[in-house]
């Protein structure tokens, strides 16, 4: 992993302040019917950062136009990756989704002033340490009267980057890959929407889509999530926004790169900055950052950093889930042993999950403090010695959990 300042990740980015941009407008505020214009494309326009929240108060990035016909890319660019190179998605049919291999906490938005080029797009994944890289198409809609954000998305590909709770939910992703349509659940309330109804949704034509669940994603003034084959019908623009990935750099130096790559027009944003962060579902954590901070407070003493530098080195924030050479599973990587008498049903769905964060993380705070994580000192280091027998392992935690102490404390 390199040493602990070269390492230090910043896992999950979606925080529990539910505050909105200033600038932004509730949902009670209905804006004006989009005026659908015939004979050219019309971009997502961005005045500003978090320049208003669209339908559901959520805090929005970008107020969107869909486009009548898809912009085509600059001549002679073949169609970008939904993924960079060396990094396959699996292939599945139609309605199924692949199976959840990993999360990728995203660190920064990019929202272009146009569909964002196959080249533009090499060129961000290529930046030095960014390491994930995904491109969605998008929009503005109308759903029940409001105007509403919306991401056309490759469901297999897309649901490593929302947060842990949602990533894991395959209904969500199945309707999706289905052809319905998920939103947030700001959204849902708001706007009233049921599970298994059907909703005309308009765009550049105006499909009844059946609602297939609700979920948070993690992302300011986005909404509304529909497949990229929904999305090419109602005419969202294609590529018109990135998701980008960059463990152990400041976020606001990969917002500051990713502008440069992007040039002019497109709108880059850090998401961990609190006002772009959105609470998760029945105020669960919306990422490993907060889940961390959460499983910490089951044993007082113990720093949430230790668990941040665990989660780091052993799958790098959920990432490399396993299993590992040695058997190891999820996200702390538990031997399947081991979890019989540590796993705890963290988000209370009736099981103890070894792969769900939210039964992982609070099973490794709880085997930490069964060990004497909680007491410091030479308690600490034993019990992170319990967690993996070796030396050099528990000076790496250690150095990684002061790293992280510098960083967010």
């Amino acid at each position: 992993m390199g040493d602990a300042a070269a390492e230090e990740a910043g896992p999950g980015g979606n925080g529990t302040s539910a505050t909105r941009p200033r600038g932004a407008q509730p949902v009670r505020k209905r804006p004006a019917p989009a005026r659908r214009r015939r004979g050219r494309a019309l971009p997502i326009t961005v005045a500003a950062i978090a320049l208003l929240a669209v339908a559901t108060g959520s805090g929005g990035v970008f107020a969107a136009l869909t486009a009548d016909d898809a912009e085509p890319a600059a001549a002679g660019d073949e169609p970008p990756p939904s993924a960079p190179p060396g990094d396959p998605v699996n292939v599945v049919s139609g309605g199924q989704v692949a199976p959840l291999r990993r999360v990728v906490p995203p660190d920064v938005l990019a929202v272009g002033g146009r569909s964002i080029t196959a080249a533009r797009i090499r060129k961000v994944a290529k930046l030095g340490k960014v390491r994930d890289v995904v491109a969605v198409d998008g929009g503005a809609v109308q759903l029940q009267g409001r105007q509403v954000n919306a991401f056309a998305v490759d469901p297999s590909s897309f649901r490593s980057w929302t947060p842990p709770g949602t990533a894991k939910r395959t209904d969500l992703w199945e309707a999706l890959a289905a052809d319905h349509f998920v939103v947030s659940p700001a959204a849902a309330e708001q706007l009233r929407l049921n599970r298994g109804m059907r909703y005309p949704v308009v765009g550049r034509t105006m499909p009844n889509l059946t609602m297939g669940g609700s979920g948070a994603f993690g992302l300011p003034g986005i909404d509304m999530l529909v497949s990229r084959t929904s999305g090419g019908r109602m005419g969202l623009v294609p590529n018109i926004a990135l998701l980008v990935n960059a463990p152990g750099v400041s976020p606001a130096k990969v917002v500051q790169a990713v502008t440069k790559a992007l040039g002019p027009g497109a709108n880059v944003v850090n998401l961990h900055e609190r006002r772009f962060q959105t609470p998760g579902e029945s105020g669960r954590p919306g990422g490993y950052l907060d889940l961390y901070k959460q499983a910490a407070r089951t044993c007082p003493g113990l720093s949430w950093t230790v668990l941040a530098a665990i989660g780091q080195v052993e799958s790098d924030h959920g990432r490399n889930a396993g299993p590992s050479s040695a058997g190891a599973l999820g996200p702390m990587q538990f031997m399947p042993a081991t979890w019989r008498t540590y796993g705890v049903d963290g988000d209370h769905d009736g099981k103890a999950d070894i792969m769900n964060p939210y039964d992982a993380v609070p099973a490794a705070a709880k085997y930490l403090c069964a060990s004497g994580g909680g007491r410091g000192g030479q308690q600490l280091y034993r019990a992170v010695w319990q967690y993996n027998h070796a030396d050099w392992y528990v000076q790496k935690v250690l150095n990684l959990a002061k790293a992280y102490q510098a960083r967010f404390d």
